[in-house]
């Protein structure tokens, strides 16, 4: 399980388990870091924070990746983009 690490566990049995643990502990028990953020405007907070974060990613992933593929892996990749363009959508 993951729980030492602060994130849910996927499986349901798990998850459940973990539910009960966390509403059952102690309040000492609680992280840290979630005691560092300030009252109900931390999520907006942190949302906008985590977007920037995403498009500063996307900005720099783009060139980088320009700067490190050759000739003919940038040819290869806009064939590939092209051809999944263009063809006909198969139904799911």
């Amino acid at each position: 399980m993951t729980v030492g690490k602060g994130k849910r566990p996927r499986d349901p049995n798990q998850l459940a388990k973990w539910i009960v643990d966390t509403s059952t502990s102690d309040a000492s028990e609680t992280s840290p870091s979630s005691a560092a953020l300030p009252g109900p405007a931390a999520p907006a907070d942190l949302s906008a924070y985590m977007a920037a974060m995403g498009r500063k990613g996307g900005r720099i992933g783009g060139k980088r990746r320009l700067v490190t593929m050759t000739a003919a892996q940038r040819r290869k990749a806009a064939a590939k983009a092209a051809k999944a363009r263009w063809s006909p959508r198969k139904e799911r």
